[in-house]
């Protein structure tokens, strides 16, 4: 998801419902519950840029197992080593992997993967039992993709 959501709606229903394990966002918000289970080491969260993390999804939807792009290069993106999961004592449990990095035209690349699932949960406006799907408004931001890459 793009965010965390809120405590009691949405991704907070999951969260309080301990159903996420894993989260890959641009924006942990304000979910208090959210925080909790992070920094108590009871949920991994991998933060990615929104543009990257936007990508990351349609290449999934587009079959492209991974791409290059400036967005994060020489940061601790690009370095690895961010918390993606805390052990209960605050120390660092899962930490993450190092990008590869390629030039090109004189401008460095790191390489991020693709996102896929074997499903997704979306926010539409309208659906048909055939899977026909209408997004209006904001719901046509992540939902779109995110159906193609499940």
């Amino acid at each position: 998801s793009n965010n965390a959501g809120v405590d009691n709606f949405g991704l907070g229903l999951l969260l309080r419902s301990k159903q996420i394990k894993r989260m890959v966002s641009s924006y942990v918000g304000e979910n208090a519950e959210f925080e909790r289970q992070y920094l108590s080491g009871e949920l991994e969260v991998e933060l990615t840029p929104q543009g990257t993390l936007a990508e990351r999804i349609r290449a999934g939807g587009a079959g492209v197992p991974a791409f290059y792009t400036p967005t994060g290069y020489g940061t601790l993106v690009q370095e690895g080593g961010s918390p993606i999961k805390y052990n209960k004592d605050g120390s660092v449990a899962i930490a993450s992997k190092p990008r590869e990095v390629r030039e090109f035209n004189g401008q460095h690349f790191i390489l991020e993967e693709a996102i896929t699932g074997d499903f997704a949960l979306v926010k539409a406006w309208k659906a048909d039992r055939a899977g026909n799907v209408i997004f209006r408004k904001s719901a046509r931001n992540f939902n779109l993709p995110m159906c193609k890459a499940a």
